[in-house]
């Protein structure tokens, strides 16, 4: 089955709660983002995102931290597309050391899990 991978930094802009905290929503966006590439790369269409079904936000997520999601299509219907996808805190600030120094994590730390269903019409579909 087809995979994707999204690794990016959560900026201040991010941020939306006290303490830098950044909102799950992010995570959601970064999995949409990684569906639309998966049926791109699956069906040449960037095709829509009916639902979620199981949506686990499981560690915080704060500014600096670098997230890499994840997510690749594990069930190919007719026109529906279903999906896991998986983000994971990879690097984080050490802003107690210097206001420039983070951290590789040696075991990055799933911060939210997902899975849902996505739809390419039929005379959408190129491949």
């Amino acid at each position: 089955m087809q995979k994707s991978l999204i690794r990016m930094r959560m900026s201040a802009h991010d941020a939306h709660y006290g303490g830098n905290l950044v909102d799950g929503a992010k995570m959601l966006q970064l999995f949409g983002d990684i569906a639309t590439e998966l049926l791109i790369i699956n069906d040449g269409d960037e095709g829509l995102f009916c639902a979620y079904d199981n949506v686990e936000f499981l560690a915080p997520v704060f500014a600096g931290d670098y997230i890499e999601a994840t997510g690749e299509i594990t069930k190919v219907g007719n026109t529906s597309r279903k999906m896991a996808f998986e983000a994971r805190k990879v690097i984080i600030p050490r802003t107690d050391i210097s206001p420039s120094a983070a951290d590789v994590l040696a075991e990055p730390i799933v911060v939210c899990r997902a899975s849902g269903t996505c739809v390419v019409p039929k005379e959408c579909k190129r491949k």
